[in-house]
């Protein structure tokens, strides 16, 4: 009863986002998963949830599947060629860059990063939303999709090879990777709001 209320509850939100907010069903999930996060219930709705979520994301890389015209790398070769490289270099760059900022140690950087390496579910919502202004570029997102997430294991498995290459060839590569990660250590007099929240593994 718990697990069909949780569903209940987010089709509802979806709907109603989609009807009073004017975007697409798929937006106004996203919406509503933003609202059950929220709930005090959030961990057991995801815990229950679970056998939900793999079943809709076989569905998701069917559909992605069935979507791709295999015609559309013989047509936009250089165009799918540059959304893939857009995709990989940029949001790699900039995930790893910003975990760095962030102090977090070069390792997370780079794990960060290779996961960030593909598209994810929430591009097609927004390529939904601006497919009316070119309908075309439905099938080169797609075509790019397929060959980021095909490709995406190789960023994990040349992660750590680029993370030696940084750390033999630059100081800072080094510092970065020798940096204890925040909230690996807390002091002994840690106010307790900083524990708030916080899950300790023994």
């Amino acid at each position: 009863l718990f697990t069909l209320s949780v569903l209940g509850c987010a089709i509802v939100i979806a709907y109603g986002a989609g009807a009073i907010f004017n975007v697409s069903f798929a937006l106004g999930a996203f919406f509503a998963g933003m609202v059950m996060q929220e709930s005090r219930y959030a961990h057991r709705a995801a815990t229950d949830s679970l056998p939900l979520q793999d079943a809709f994301s076989v569905l998701f890389f069917v559909s992605v599947g069935m979507m791709l015209d295999w015609h559309v790398f013989l047509q936009h070769p250089i165009e799918i060629t540059l959304v893939v490289l857009i995709i990989i270099i940029c949001k790699m760059t900039f995930a790893t860059t910003f975990v760095t900022i962030a102090r977090w140690p070069l390792e997370t950087a780079f794990t960060v990063g290779a996961c960030n390496g593909q598209i994810g579910e929430f591009s097609y919502i927004l390529a939904a939303q601006g497919i009316a202004l070119d309908s075309s570029m439905m099938s080169i997102i797609v075509a790019a999709s397929i060959i980021t997430i095909a490709f995406n294991p190789v960023l994990f498995e040349a992660a750590p090879k680029l993370m030696r290459i940084f750390t033999s060839r630059y100081a800072w590569a080094r510092r970065a990777a020798m940096r204890p990660a925040p909230f690996s250590q807390l002091p002994e007099n840690a106010p307790r709001e900083i524990l708030d929240g916080q899950t300790i593994v023994v």
